[in-house]
């Protein structure tokens, strides 16, 4: 799975607006964890949940009428948590002009029926090098707690 996988693509419209007429961050921050999560269940087969958001990037700002499609790919998979990295597009409709807006990567943790972390299956399609990134990203992440 080393390539990113589509997993939303919306309409941004006034009512995802901020007061200087772009969209809100807080609107990209959800939508970059529902394409993680989309990506971590696809893996998973059961239900996760966000242990974490690292490396939260804005780069552009998206404007209203825009489109802003979501891709992301599982990373690295270690023993009820895994890696999950999104990145964030948007295309004016008008140009099809596409530029990166954000980019995150996520910690989702497996859960049972009683919402308790579970194992997950073994990783066996990774980049060896993505993983490799992504388990010196959980060093420092682990070291900071």
């Amino acid at each position: 799975m080393s390539e990113m996988e589509p997993a939303l693509t919306l309409w941004m419209g006034p009512v995802d607006a901020n007061a200087v007429g772009t969209v809100h961050g807080g609107v990209v921050l959800r939508l970059i964890d529902e394409a993680g999560g989309l990506a971590a269940i696809r893996f998973a087969h059961m239900r996760v949940a966000t242990a974490a958001v690292d490396s939260m990037s804005f780069r552009t700002p998206v404007y209203v009428g825009e489109l802003l499609s979501l891709k992301s790919r599982v990373n690295q998979v270690w023993n009820s948590s895994m890696e999950v990295e999104v990145e964030a597009w948007a295309e004016s409709p008008a140009t099809r002009e596409r530029r990166l807006v954000a980019t995150a990567f996520l910690t989702m943790v497996a859960l049972d029926e009683n919402v308790k972390p579970v194992k997950l299956p073994e990783f066996t399609d990774g980049d060896p090098e993505i993983m490799a990134a992504a388990d010196a990203r959980r060093e420092q992440r682990l070291a900071e707690r």
